[in-house]
C-alpha cells in the first residue's frame, strides 16, 4: 500500500512537472494562465513593456553599449535549433558586454515574430507602435557568477539586447546567416552546426541610444532579473527575409501528424507598475542628439545668412534703382531748360 502511494505521488509530481514545462502562446496553456505553474509570470516586474517616451527618463551617465568579441566569436560552430518556441542560436563566451554594470558573457540569441500579413510580432512597443520581429541576445553576470545555470537564480544575474526589426528594401545579408538555414529546422527539436559569423552585424549602428529598465524573461519562468538594454534604431530586413521567419517552421516535432506552425511567438506588453525606463538619449518632441542640435543651429544660422544677403541685395537694387531714377530726373529737366534756353536766342 505504502509502495502504491509513493508510485502516485511520483507519478503526480512527474504529470505537474510536465504540465510546468509545457506553454504555449495561445489556447489552455497560453501566456494569460503563465502565472498558473509559473509564479513569477504574474509578477510586477515583467517584460516585454510598451515603452512610453513621455514617461521615460534621460540619464547622461548611461554609457554606449559596447560588444566584445562579436566580430569574430571564434572558430568554433554555432548551434541552431528549434525549440519549439522559438529560433535560438547558442553564442560563445568570447562575445561578451562592456558599458553594463558588471561583464555579461554571451549565451544565446533568439527571435519572436508575428504571422503574415500582420504588422505585429515584436515583444517591446514603441508609444504603442509594434514592429513586426524583434531579436533578443541574452548574457550572464560572468562578474558575480560562474555560469548561466547559477545567473538565472539571482536579482542581478541576465542582462538581454532588444534589437527591433522593421522591413525595408533591401535584404540584410547578416541575417541571411541564419534565416538561409531555418529550412534545416523547420520542426521542434531539430538543430544544425553552423560556421561562425560576424554577429556584430546583426545589431544596429547606432548603440549609444538606448532604452534601459528592469524586467524579466518574456518566457516562462518569467524571471525577474534581467537587464534590458532596448535599441532606439531598428534593424532592416527584406520583406522575402521577414516571410521566411514567419512560414515553414512549425512548434510541433517531425512525427507529429498534424504540424502547428511557430507563428506569433510573441509576448503581450506588462504593465510598468512604479518601474522607470531610462534613456542614454534625450526623448521627447523637442529633444535632438547633439549632432542634431549642431546640424539645427547651423541649417538657422545658414537660413539666417541667407535672408540677410537676400534682404540686402535687394536693398542694394532698389537703392541703385532710385539712384538711377533720379539721376533721369534731373538729366531730362536739365535738358529741357536748355532746349528752353535756346529757343528764345535771336
Amino acid at each position: 500500500m505504502l509502495l502504491t502511494l509513493i508510485l502516485l505521488q511520483g507519478f503526480s509530481h512527474a504529470l505537474a512537472a510536465n504540465h510546468g514545462s509545457h506553454w504555449t502562446y495561445k489556447g489552455p496553456h497560453g501566456q494569460v494562465h503563465w502565472s498558473d505553474d509559473h509564479l513569477d509570470c504574474g509578477g510586477q516586474a515583467q517584460s516585454p513593456i510598451d515603452i512610453q517616451t513621455k514617461s521615460v527618463r534621460h540619464n547622461p551617465a548611461l554609457p554606449p553599449i559596447e560588444p566584445q568579441g562579436y566580430r569574430s566569436p571564434g572558430d568554433g560552430a554555432f548551434t541552431l535549433l528549434n525549440n519549439g518556441h522559438t529560433v535560438e542560436m547558442s553564442l560563445p563566451p568570447s562575445m561578451f558586454l562592456r558599458g553594463l554594470p558588471q561583464t555579461y558573457v554571451a549565451v544565446q540569441l533568439h527571435f519572436h515574430w508575428g504571422s503574415r500579413g500582420q504588422a505585429s510580432g515584436s515583444e517591446h512597443q514603441v508609444n504603442g507602435e509594434t514592429f513586426p520581429a524583434e531579436l533578443h541576445i541574452v548574457h550572464y553576470n560572468s562578474e558575480s557568477y560562474a555560469n548561466v545555470s547559477e545567473a538565472k537564480q539571482r536579482v542581478d544575474g541576465l542582462a538581454v539586447l532588444g534589437i527591433l526589426i522593421e522591413v525595408g528594401n533591401v535584404a540584410n545579408p547578416a541575417y541571411d546567416n541564419i534565416l538561409d538555414r531555418l529550412k534545416n529546422i523547420q520542426y521542434a527539436g531539430q538543430k544544425i552546426s553552423i560556421p561562425p559569423f560576424d554577429v556584430h552585424e546583426l545589431l544596429p549602428g547606432q548603440l549609444g541610444h538606448y532604452f534601459r529598465y528592469n524586467g524579466s524573461l518574456t518566457t516562462p519562468p518569467c524571471s525577474q532579473n534581467v537587464l534590458w538594454t532596448v535599441f532606439r534604431q531598428r534593424v532592416r530586413i527584406s520583406a522575402s527575409q521577414l516571410e521566411r521567419l514567419q512560414g515553414g517552421l512549425y512548434s510541433t516535432k517531425v512525427a507529429n501528424s498534424l504540424p502547428v506552425p511557430l507563428v506569433d511567438n510573441y509576448r503581450a506588453p506588462q504593465l510598468l507598475n512604479q518601474r522607470v525606463v531610462f534613456s542614454s538619449f534625450p526623448v521627447g518632441p523637442s529633444a535632438y542628439s547633439a549632432g542634431e542640435i549642431v546640424a539645427i543651429v547651423f541649417g538657422t544660422l545658414f537660413g539666417c545668412l541667407s535672408i540677410f544677403l537676400t534682404v540686402h541685395f535687394v536693398v542694394k537694387r532698389i537703392r541703385m534703382k532710385r539712384i538711377r531714377e533720379q539721376k533721369d530726373v534731373v538729366f531730362k529737366s536739365s535738358s529741357r531748360r536748355a532746349v528752353s534756353g535756346n529757343s528764345h536766342r535771336p
